[in-house]
């Protein structure tokens, strides 16, 4: 009982984590984004086009995030279950 407790804290953590790294990830994004527009609204500043900076304004879809982790869990998950079958 104790270890399934203990999982199930580690696991409100990981998701915590991931919901304040997503929040995170969005406000740098603004940020970035906001940067970007007072640059080229600043007359003394060159204006040039950053890719880099047009690729980190976009803040990352958590939809695909979770996705992504999903997949990946089963993929461990599978591996797990095979190399436990050898």
């Amino acid at each position: 009982m104790r270890q399934t407790r203990q999982e199930n804290f580690a696991e409100q953590r990981a998701q915590l984590m991931l919901q304040l790294n997503l929040l995170s990830e969005q406000k740098i994004a603004k940020i970035i984004a906001l940067l970007e527009e007072l640059r080229t609204d600043l007359p003394n500043v060159i204006n040039r086009y950053d890719s880099e900076a047009k690729l980190m304004q976009s803040a990352a879809d958590p939809l695909a995030v979770l996705e992504a982790l999903q997949k990946n869990l089963a993929e461990d998950l599978s591996s797990t279950e095979e190399n436990n079958m050898t």
